[in-house]
């Protein structure tokens, strides 16, 4: 067979969206009908699926709804699963589209997608979704969600505008000889809603809630910008209930009139326009190109927010009030910053590290605020090495 410009119009289309040669993944339909294959490259590969009005990881996301839709295409979904997720997109993307189809098109449908999709994911090396409890603490109920099965427990605590899932891309690797907890901190995700205005003292508060929900005495906590100031307010109220404290991208003073002025733009001007100012703060410009999950996941979660909750919350923060309040801190502490990170800066982060004798201090190279969105595999590391696991405990 002759390559026509057609041809090999339709041969890059297929390869770029599927991640393999049409020569090779399609050899039998190749042999046992030459003409459909011909038209499925040159007619439909370099047609309609070669055009810029869709983009890639859209087409792809497109046809996983369809093919899980009709149903009795098992095959087909898988194979457009497999190219789904080598395009950038994420387990969870494709298993709430699965829960759309189910809206749609019915449960049966939708299940038999879930199973695909749980399979592919699972070939290609990505792990299951933590397990999910819902917990009610003294004002509102939260979600938890937990990865591991044994092992010392580890509480990972979020930043302002997101919910437990920022903390997704690093909990699998963290929960080998561990149990580790996320949950969505008041006015966040499953919280979102729960009483205003509130405190520092109360984000602490429910910290120490969700340790005695989940039958806790002690834990290693971890806390990443907000999450970071929610960690060490319950840190000087109740430095019994820590086994250890990590203080990723935070501060320990408050930034009172950029915070103020973000709760008042939040009401003023409303979620769409807080979009830009956070996602320019959180990512660097590289990430913010490629649009990662990690950057999609932060887009729709800080739109999806109210301005109600988003306000509170930034006023709580003005209230942080942990500065030289960890002098005596006797557990282990961690202080890790990113290089890039423009919001709670290097200079910041080590004037923390100072002000807790014994806490070790890390820079990440090349990483900006939001961590664990564009560099969980760095922030994984540095947490494994300084949380313990199991197989530490036993040797001890």
């Amino acid at each position: 067979m002759s390559n026509t410009p057609r041809r090999e119009q339709g041969t890059r289309e297929y390869e770029a969206l599927m991640g393999t040669a049409p020569a090779d993944t399609l050899a039998q339909l190749r042999d046992r009908a030459p003409l459909i294959y011909d038209t499925l490259i040159e007619s439909m590969f370099a047609g309609p699926l070669s055009r810029p009005e869709l983009g890639r990881t859209q087409r792809e996301l497109a046809t996983v709804a369809v093919l899980a839709a009709l149903g009795g295409a098992e095959r087909q979904l898988a194979t457009h699963t497999r190219a789904a997720l080598q395009l950038g997109l994420h387990p969870s993307e494709l298993l709430a589209l699965c829960e759309h189809v189910a809206a749609y098109a019915g449960f049966p449908r939708a299940l038999n997608a879930v199973a695909v999709v749980d399979e592919v994911a699972r070939d290609a090396g990505h792990p299951r979704p933590p397990r999910l409890r819902h917990i009610a603490l003294e004002d509102h109920e939260t979600v938890v969600a937990e990865a591991g099965e044994s092992g010392p427990p580890v509480l990972l605590v979020h930043a302002l505008g997101l919910d437990w899932r920022m903390w997704e891309p690093v909990m699998s690797e963290l929960a080998t000889g561990r149990r580790v907890f996320a949950y969505d901190i008041r006015g966040h995700g499953h919280a979102a809603g729960s009483p205003v205005p509130f405190t520092m003292d109360d984000t602490a508060a429910d910290l120490v809630g969700v340790l005695d929900a989940l039958g806790l005495e002690r834990a290693h906590v971890v806390g990443l910008s907000y999450g970071g100031g929610i960690a060490q307010t319950a840190a000087v109220r109740h430095p019994e209930r820590f086994a250890s404290l990590a203080l990723l991208a935070t501060t320990d003073f408050p930034f009172t009139d950029a915070f103020e002025t973000r709760a008042r733009s939040g009401e003023v001007d409303g979620m769409p326009a807080q979009v830009v100012p956070s996602l320019t703060r959180w990512f660097t410009p590289a990430a913010l190109a490629l649009d990662g999950w990690g950057v999609r996941y932060a887009r729709e979660r800080v739109l999806r927010g109210t301005a109600t909750d988003w306000a509170a919350a930034w006023r709580a923060f003005k209230g942080l009030g942990v500065q030289g309040r960890l002098a005596e801190f006797e557990p282990p502490a961690l202080v890790l910053v990113g290089e890039f990170d423009a919001s709670t800066t290097p200079e910041i982060m080590d004037g923390i590290h100072r002000r807790i004798p014994g806490s070790t201090f890390i820079q990440l190279p090349g990483t900006p605020h939001m961590q664990t969105l564009e560099r969980p595999e760095l922030v994984s590391e540095a947490l494994a090495a300084f949380l313990p696991s199991a197989q530490e405990v036993r040797q001890r």
